[in-house]
């Protein structure tokens, strides 16, 4: 155990004497936050030895299934791995008083770390950027739904009654105060359990359709951080839901009819002196801002399986659904892909719109970073920015389905050279593992359709 590590234990268990037991966090390929809960006095241990998790929770699917594609299965003999606390991760949980949390990181024998963690893979994509003398400045925001939990299997949701009025909004209003205020108790909880775990978020607004909402974590100048704030967010915020008797999603479409919910994600980048890269002298922006936004588009179709990785997040791209459908760019334009918010000073920016509220945010700005680094080596100028309406501009090169994304994945040429080709590897074989697995099932709908017509 290094001196910093013996401190930060040793401060916390003293600050903290009811907390009797923890939550080891271990975010796998799909940011599902897999782990183990250990008791107070086994604490120091973790720091100063570690201790070991299966390899293959880097192979399970959404459902917690491993798929043997990937190798970390029997294959391999399901090793287990050490893995080591995150530093500054150690944090009380208040949904329950006597609970501690703490994110962890696998290492390989050889004590690198292990290639399959995608909090690894962003922490190299950094590295490459400040080896070039950039710093990214990262900002997320969430959009989710409330709704009921008790749902018949195979059947969508209902939306959550209002722990205020115990009654279901009928419909959405975009900016509802009202919203906000039947939400109230929730959404202070929210703000109170961020603060607590120094989680920055610092805006909330009430979304599109009933029940659906977006929270803002403010920006901070370490793109891995900013994602342990995400991941850790959607646990707050699905922790509390459960306590008012509700159930928090973030799946991209639950809805047919209704808004999808997406992850948008704010990049600047500083110079070594500090600098935004992207402010130019006007609103328009700097040479570098361009170069960013053409390497975002070259990446962009190879980039789709971690912006939608799920067969669920190819419903939500639709027209007119702010949902974007193309590599477009443009200025204050909310129906492009890659937005440059009405900004001329220091704050100039891209925002990301194009991906899901269910994509691994380790990956999805590991992704963004790479296509920027690519487009900053590259110095290619992009096409002019969208004005008007995008969503009138066709582009037949981003894949519309879950299987074309994942073909286009595996012919990859950009994220590779960033990401390794061995994670490549490891997600492309998980993702088809998962497909095979949700394809091979037979939906209610087509007993509806066929049974007694063909």
């Amino acid at each position: 155990m290094s001196r910093e590590s013996f401190e930060e234990a040793n401060a916390f268990l003293e600050r903290f004497p009811e907390i009797r037991e923890f939550d080891l966090l271990l975010p796998d390929l799909n940011a599902v936050l897999r782990g183990k809960r250990i008791q107070r006095k086994k604490l120091s241990s973790i720091f100063r030895k570690g201790i070991y998790f299966p390899a293959s929770v880097f192979g399970m699917d959404v459902t917690g299934e491993t798929m043997e594609e990937t190798g970390l299965g029997f294959e391999s003999g399901d090793q287990d791995i050490p893995c080591f606390p995150v530093p500054q991760t150690l944090k009380p949980v208040p949904w329950q008083k006597q609970r501690g949390q703490l994110l962890l990181r696998m290492f390989e024998t050889d004590g690198s770390p292990f290639y399959g963690n995608p909090r690894e893979v962003l922490k190299i994509v950094c590295d490459k950027l400040a080896d070039s003398g950039f710093n990214p400045v990262v900002a997320v925001e969430m959009e989710f739904y409330l709704t009921d939990p008790k749902r018949r299997s195979g059947h969508p949701p209902k939306p959550a009654r209002s722990p205020e009025t115990g009654e279901c909004e009928a419909e959405g209003q975009l900016y509802s105060l009202s919203s906000l205020d039947v939400y109230e108790s929730f959404l202070n909880e929210i703000s109170t359990a961020s603060a607590s775990q120094n989680i920055p978020a610092d805006t909330a607004l009430a979304e599109l359709a009933p029940g659906q909402f977006e929270i803002n974590l403010h920006h901070v100048p370490d793109a891995v951080q900013a994602c342990d704030h995400a991941v850790l967010l959607k646990r707050i915020i699905r922790s509390t839901a459960r306590k008012h008797r509700m159930e928090a999603t973030f799946m991209a479409k639950p809805y047919p009819n209704e808004a999808g919910s997406g992850m948008h994600v704010h990049v600047s980048l500083l110079d070594k002196k500090g600098r935004n890269l992207f402010q130019g002298k006007d609103a328009s922006g700097s040479t570098e801002l361009r170069y960013a936004i053409q390497g975002l588009r070259l990446s962009l179709a190879e980039s789709m399986l971690i912006c939608a990785p799920h067969a669920n997040s190819y419903h939500r791209f639709r027209i007119a659904s702010y949902a974007p459908i193309n590599s477009s760019w443009g200025y204050n334009n909310r129906t492009v892909s890659f937005r440059i918010p009405a900004n001329d000073g220091p704050d100039m920016r891209i925002e990301h719109r194009l991906a899901g509220a269910d994509a691994n945010p380790y990956l999805l700005v590991a992704a963004l970073l790479s296509g920027i680094h690519h487009g900053l080596s590259a110095k290619k100028e992009p096409p002019p920015p969208v004005e008007g309406n995008a969503y009138l501009h066709t582009d037949t090169e981003l894949p519309r389905t879950w299987e074309q994304a994942r073909n286009r994945f595996e012919q990859a040429e950009i994220l590779p050279e960033y990401f390794g080709k061995g994670f490549c590897r490891l997600f492309s074989n998980l993702k088809s593992g998962e497909h095979s697995r949700f394809s091979s099932r037979i939906v209610a709908h087509e007993y509806d359709w066929y049974l007694k017509t063909v």
